[in-house]
């Protein structure tokens, strides 16, 4: 089973509450394991300024799920816990990105894997970077450890809880 990555973030209500609902739910998916996850990170908004600081982090899975069906249950748990809002970078209740599935690169009109713009995210890298530093990303050919040290993002993130979800 390939090893897997999901950025999951929060900025409207219980922040902290919708990414433990997540984590519950994902963990219910047939075929997939939770492995390891990262703190909390409170998060300077990307992309969209105008808006509440994110909660995030970071889980690693195994899962026998092909990674467009993944995609598909991640999306169903999205809606399922009342996301309502899915234009780009604006607030939202849940957010669940598929980070990395093992080290394959997919691109079509459904999915697009690695995440785009990883790099550029330290919303995602440090609490990539806390549970799989050593990962290497499949395009950039980098450990996570070194495209956060690379990274231009200049955005604050800074540890909000030190549990893990």
């Amino acid at each position: 089973m390939p090893k897997s990555f999901l950025g999951l973030g929060s900025n409207i209500g219980e922040r902290i509450a919708f990414i433990e609902k997540a984590v519950k739910e994902i963990c219910k998916i047939p075929g997939l394991r939770l492995i390891n996850s990262s703190s909390v990170y409170e998060t300077d908004p990307w992309g969209k300024e105008n808006q509440d600081d994110f909660l995030n982090s970071v889980i690693e899975i195994e899962t026998d799920l092909s990674a467009e069906n993944l995609l598909k249950e991640l999306k169903h748990i999205e809606k399922m816990s009342g996301r309502i809002n899915n234009s780009r970078w604006s607030e939202r209740e849940i957010d669940i990105d598929l980070l990395f599935y093992g080290n394959e690169v997919l691109v079509n009109e459904t999915i697009n894997v690695p995440h785009r713009q990883i790099e550029n995210r330290k919303f995602v890298l440090i609490p990539l970077a806390e549970i799989a530093p050593e990962f290497i990303h499949p395009v950039f050919k980098k450990t996570i450890s070194e495209l956060l040290e690379h990274t231009t993002d200049k955005l604050n993130v800074v540890r909000y809880q030190t549990s893990k979800v």
